[in-house]
């Protein structure tokens, strides 16, 4: 891990300079980048899971709209 710390005397530039290059010199700031935007892949299990739980969902929607505890999707309130 790169540490930088300014010295006395030095100006912002020139630390601002140093901090740039050495950080690009590290590979930490490009690690970072590519692990936020790499999405790893659903399992198998989780998309059945997910599945499952929105087949329950509906089902417990449909059941609450049908009792009219939900009003009816197509009426303005």
């Amino acid at each position: 891990m790169a540490d930088f710390k300014r010295k006395p005397g030095e100006s912002f530039e020139s630390f601002l300079r140093k901090f740039k290059k050495g950080l690009k010199n590290s590979k930490r700031l490009e690690t970072a980048r590519e692990k936020q935007f790499h999405a790893k892949k659903e399992t198998k299990r989780i998309r059945k899971l997910k599945a499952l739980t929105g087949l329950k969902l509906r089902k417990e929607r449909e059941y609450l709209r049908k009792t009219g505890k939900l009003p009816e999707e197509g009426m303005n309130n």
